[in-house]
């Protein structure tokens, strides 16, 4: 892994407690979506009927006598997102106040504005009593929110400043890009499963009724199917991605980033074999979940890695251009 021959300027580092911070808020947003997985595994987002209250009370004074049964994870799912949304707050004012790239003081806005708007769409899906629809944005939005917070944790970090003195090469930036969104788009497809009540449509694994391809006599039996083409999608491609950078030295991020991707996916297809064969046990479920959710930011994580160290593929196809003009 070679490195420029030029310093890597520190005038736009980000102060050190202000990095640890945005590594807490990205840790602490993949622990909010285990937590409302939680909620859904254990079909408790109703037990708290009301919203911004808790059984007509304040939430952050709602006696924990009271925490029982699916109160537990509705009240305690409530708890942890206000946190991480105060959390989010006091991140948007510091990078304001202390980062010095303007691109980065804008992304702790955007994650602020995501979170209210999870909070609004969080609030909704109890008035309306867990339409389709608001569910599945609001389970979307989380991911998102996610992404916004890693790549804020990315861009703020010691690492990044280090990638930037890293000399340019051939690194996969459009392929890693769409690895981010078909991981993303599988999510999406998990979340309509989920919501739809579909996880045990199709009762065995890894064969479906039986065999192979099923028959798809209902919507939950197609959403299920096309959620496990869509996991074994994402493994081939995290496989092939794997492959293709195996060319970089062991110590190299992408190399490393990729190591990573291997062994969640791996893990992630066992958890959803077990979620099938325990029958949807809560907490195997929503730990599929949150490994899904793993995946796409270390995802997304080796796509900003590959967009920092790798050339454009205009670059590639203008270096191209320009020396076949000179061996000409």
């Amino acid at each position: 892994m070679k490195t420029l021959s030029s310093p890597i300027k520190v005038l736009d580092a980000t102060p050190v407690w202000l990095r640890r911070f945005t590594k807490l808020v990205a840790s602490l947003t993949l622990f909010l979506i285990f937590a409302g997985a939680m909620v859904t595994s254990t079909g408790s987002g109703l037990s708290v009927p009301d919203w911004p209250t808790t059984y007509g009370t304040n939430m952050f004074t709602f006696p924990f006598s009271k925490w029982v049964g699916g109160i537990f994870f509705e009240h305690g799912h409530r708890l942890i997102a206000a946190s991480v949304g105060f959390l989010t707050v006091v991140q948007a004012i510091w990078l304001q106040l202390r980062e010095p790239k303007r691109f980065l003081r804008r992304l702790g806005w955007c994650s602020l504005g995501a979170v209210i708007a999870q909070g609004v769409l969080g609030g909704l899906t109890v008035i309306f009593l867990l339409p389709h629809a608001i569910s599945v944005a609001h389970a979307g939005l989380a991911e998102i929110f996610l992404c916004l917070n890693v790549s804020i944790a990315f861009f703020a970090s010691d690492m990044y400043r280090m990638l930037r003195g890293i000399e340019k090469g051939d690194a996969p930036v459009g392929p890693s890009m769409g690895l981010v969104a078909l991981v993303y788009g599988q999510i999406l497809v998990g979340a309509l499963m989920r919501h739809l009540g579909a996880g045990l449509a199709i009762p065995d694994f890894p064969t479906s009724f039986g065999g192979v391809v099923p028959h798809f006599t209902t919507a939950a039996i197609a959403v299920n199917f096309a959620h496990r083409v869509g996991g074994v999608a994402v493994a081939a491609a995290i496989i092939a991605m794997f492959i293709r950078v195996r060319r970089f030295e062991a110590s190299h991020p992408l190399r490393q980033f990729a190591t990573l991707l291997l062994v969640t996916v791996l893990a992630q297809v066992t958890l959803g074999a077990y979620t099938v064969w325990s029958g949807k046990q809560p907490v195997i479920t929503s730990l599929h979940v949150v490994t899904g959710a793993l995946t796409l930011a270390l995802s997304l994580l080796f796509a900003l890695t590959a967009r920092t160290v790798g050339w454009r593929v205009w670059r590639n196809q203008t270096g191209a251009f320009l020396a076949s003009e000179v061996t000409a």
